[in-house]
């Protein structure tokens, strides 16, 4: 054993020659393969952590409804889930969508009304671009890329129109006249182009109600441990009972985070392609070897050595190419992580935007690595190169001493 690992790092050694070129090109393609595989989780893994984020920071974690009604008893209903054990933020809430008028500039946003006094807690909306978060009176904040499109700023008075005139065509309701106290950018596009946050006494008074809410949102202070959240969901039915709908933001949002982790798993299992093909390139590699160390092999053979003493040689051989590759691909993939703003910085700074917020809706390029999955991509390569490896190797194996040595 140690005398065929000897060997195949003897092998391995760089020397001016075609093969030696052959090897570095076959050590390059698995370097690539893997960072490319790594970086690719990486980001989906950024993506899914970082639409969590910012869903759970300006989404209700638990929202309960009336199905085809108003909630009448808002303010007790939300003094009994208050009282529940990690719940840390409850408000009644109006979530319409709505028609908003600016210098003759028309959009279509979601309005959403809550108790000022409460927003605090539930609304993490901390990045302020442009006045002060108050909803109080009639006031509105909006998000950044809405303020850009109707060209609004802080101080500026808009006209929100309410949706009942085409629920009730024979009333007439007037629009409101709402004045802009601050602009937020959450860093996600549907937040920041299609919401307008005020207070639940205006959200009223653009659906004709004097008292009631549509829903109650509700914080909790661990929405993302799983078993502690399923308790909190599970009180939270007991106090409403069977008459409200309670839905989590797991099922609101489920559409999404399916999505994310279907395509990160179809990412990953086409990319892993790539790294099948640099697999392969290291076994021409050793086939290219093992026709030009014929004489070699068979004068071990003829010494004595043994056929699995020779195929463990070049078996050997492989894995060290992928071992070398793999260590380098991870390598690699990190720096380019720790770099990718950068990178892509530099890329839009000579006219190649591959990051734009309209298609992604993210402000920046996400990433996490998750330890399990690089060892996952690290293993999986080793063990294709192994395997492909005993390919040549085998026949290296098999090669009669005599026609090795013969003279042509």
């Amino acid at each position: 054993m140690r005398f065929a690992l000897y060997l195949a790092l003897k092998y391995l050694k760089p020397k001016r020659s075609f093969t030696s070129v052959v090897t570095l090109i076959s050590i390059l393609g698995v370097v690539l393969g893997v960072a490319v595989v790594i970086i690719v989780r990486a980001v989906m893994t950024g993506f899914g952590d970082m639409w969590q984020e910012k869903i759970l920071a300006f989404k209700p974690h638990v929202t309960v409804t009336m199905p085809g009604g108003i909630i009448t008893q808002e303010e007790a209903l939300s003094e009994w889930i208050e009282a529940i054990p990690e719940v840390t933020a409850v408000s009644p809430g109006i979530e319409t969508r709505v028609l908003a008028e600016y210098g003759r500039r028309i959009v279509a946003p979601l309005i959403v009304g809550i108790d000022p006094d409460r927003v605090e807690g539930l609304m993490q909306v901390t990045n302020i671009v442009d006045g002060v978060f108050d909803l109080e009176g009639d006031s509105v904040v909006l998000g950044v890329d809405l303020a850009a499109e109707m060209q609004i700023g802080v101080g500026d008075t808009m006209l929100v129109y309410s949706p009942m005139n085409l629920v009730n065509p024979d009333e007439v309701y007037f629009p409101e006249e709402l004045v802009v106290r601050g602009i937020f950018n959450a860093g996600q596009r549907d937040f920041d182009s299609g919401f307008i946050l005020t207070s639940l006494a205006v959200g009223r008074d653009l659906m004709g109600l004097r008292e009631g809410a549509y829903s109650i949102h509700v914080k909790t202070s661990k929405p993302q441990d799983l078993p502690a959240f399923a308790r909190v969901v599970a009180n939270i039915k007991a106090v409403v009972g069977d008459s409200f709908l309670v839905r989590t933001w797991h099922e609101v949002d489920r559409q999404l985070f399916n999505a994310l982790a279907v395509e990160k798993n179809m990412m990953a299992i086409l990319l892993m392609f790539i790294t099948v093909v640099a697999i392969f390139c290291v076994t021409n590699t050793l086939i290219v070897i093992t026709v030009q160390k014929s004489d070699e092999i068979g004068l071990l053979k003829a010494l004595g050595f043994s056929g699995r003493q020779v195929m463990m040689t070049f078996v050997l051989h492989g894995w060290v190419q992928c071992i070398i590759g793999t260590v380098l691909g991870v390598i690699t993939a990190v720096l380019i992580l720790h770099n990718l703003q950068h990178l892509v910085s530099i890329l839009a700074m000579v006219g190649v935007e591959v990051f734009p917020k309209q298609v992604y809706g993210l402000d920046s390029i996400p990433w996490r690595l998750v330890p399990w999955e690089v060892v996952q991509v690290a293993l999986m390569v080793i063990v294709f190169c192994t395997l492909a490896s005993f390919i040549p190797a085998r026949r290296a194996a098999r090669l009669d001493p005599m026609v090795a040595l013969r003279k042509e």
